[in-house]
């Protein structure tokens, strides 16, 4: 089984971090940051905003483009079919009861672009493949949406979806990709990150910025 190559280990400390000291907060943060229960939202209209999602990865990792076109255009499809909002909020953890509103603003504007083409060179390494759309479920608080991944000369694996319309639509808030959680990686990233920057929000904001 392929590993992320995003892995952040090398980046954390063995000393306890700001993070750590705060951790009764972050597990209230917890429940605030996932979708709220499903109201409107149907299985079969979770199923489809997930076709259509595939569907335009497949249509991007087999375009024959260059890897900044498709980054581009990765970025265009994680802006329309993902909670970016709730995304970059769960990330940021409980730094994001601190952020201004401008800090909050400009961080998810950061990680939007940050996230969309770390998960964009995932897919890309997809190219010659095709994802497939095989089960969705409804759970407690959201939908489940599983496809497989079949590449050439390698075993098929599982790229999972979960979506809720708790923005108003609905969108994909996590991904798994062979069993790896986007929501946890990516607060164990960014707060690894702002630790490094001594909880200096606008520093990391900056960073993310230039991040290619």
């Amino acid at each position: 089984m392929r590993e992320m190559t995003f892995s952040r280990n090398s980046m954390v400390n063995e000393q306890p971090t700001r993070r750590a000291a705060l951790g009764g907060l972050g597990a209230a943060m917890l429940t605030t940051a996932l979708p709220s229960p499903v109201l409107a939202l149907t299985t079969g209209e979770a199923r489809a905003l997930v076709d259509r999602l595939v569907g335009e990865i497949n249509a991007v990792i087999n375009s024959g483009k260059s890897e900044e076109a498709m980054l581009r255009e990765f970025e265009t499809i994680f802006a329309k079919y993902a909670d970016v909002p709730a995304i970059a909020r769960y990330a940021l953890g409980v730094d994001a009861r601190r952020a201004s509103k401008k800090q909050l603003r400009e961080f998810t504007k950061a990680f939007q672009r940050y996230i969309s083409r770390k998960y964009g060179r995932r897919f890309r390494e997809f190219i010659g493949g095709k994802i497939i759309v095989k089960q969705a479920r409804k759970l407690k608080k959201f939908y489940e949406i599983k496809t497989i991944t079949k590449l050439r000369g390698q075993e098929p694996f599982e790229v999972v979806f979960h979506v809720s319309d708790r923005s108003g639509k609905p969108l994909f808030f996590n991904i798994f990709i062979e069993g790896i959680n986007m929501l946890l990686s990516e607060r164990e990233e960014i707060g690894a990150m702002l630790d490094k920057r001594k909880g200096n929000i606008d520093a990391l904001v900056n960073d993310l910025e230039r991040t290619q």
